[in-house]
């Protein structure tokens, strides 16, 4: 192999890790962000506060908790699912672009696309954690897990043709 092979294949390998830590980054802020929505769903709004929730510990409880915009659109339900906690972020066509869940398998963050196709899903399992990417048709085409202490990375093309896999 040539010099010349070798670093280019080397910026190859460099452009996709710099394309993963972008999504990564990314999945990371809005799980951040899921959390910090959540974090503050739970805590007293100004009407609540006005209304004397301040004045000493009150509890609301709830089957659902829905947040719409200004136009009535369903923006932000957290829920229980069958038993798994839920929280959903939808766009302002109505799309679920951002669901949070936890179940007695594991917990879950996934990323859709403006069409509300899954496009990444983060996950925790028994066997551990993992990391799905899809393409725009709903293949998965990239997998990164972890599970008996061992890492593994899966690639494969449009056709579901394996094209990298380590170990």
């Amino acid at each position: 192999m040539t010099t010349e092979e070798r670093l280019g294949k080397l910026e190859c390998e460099l452009s996709a890790a710099k394309r993963r830590n972008r999504w990564l980054l990314a999945v990371a802020v809005l799980a951040v962000a899921g959390l910090g929505l959540a974090w503050a769903l739970t805590r007293g709004t100004p009407a609540a506060y006005a209304q004397g929730a301040a004045a000493g510990k009150k509890v609301i409880r709830a089957n659902k908790f829905i947040l719409e915009d200004e136009k009535g659109e369903i923006r932000v339900m957290l829920d229980v699912i069958e038993g798994s906690p839920t929280l959903n972020l939808s766009d302002e066509k109505g799309e679920i672009r951002v669901m949070l869940d936890v179940n007695k398998d594991g917990a879950g963050l996934m990323l859709s696309d403006e069409k509300g196709k899954p496009r990444a899903i983060l996950a925790m399992t028994k066997e551990g954690p993992g990391l799905l990417l899809f393409d725009e048709n709903g293949k998965a085409r990239a997998a990164l897990a972890v599970g008996g202490n061992r890492p593994g990375l899966l690639l494969s093309d449009e056709n579901d043709k394996v094209i990298w896999q380590a170990p």
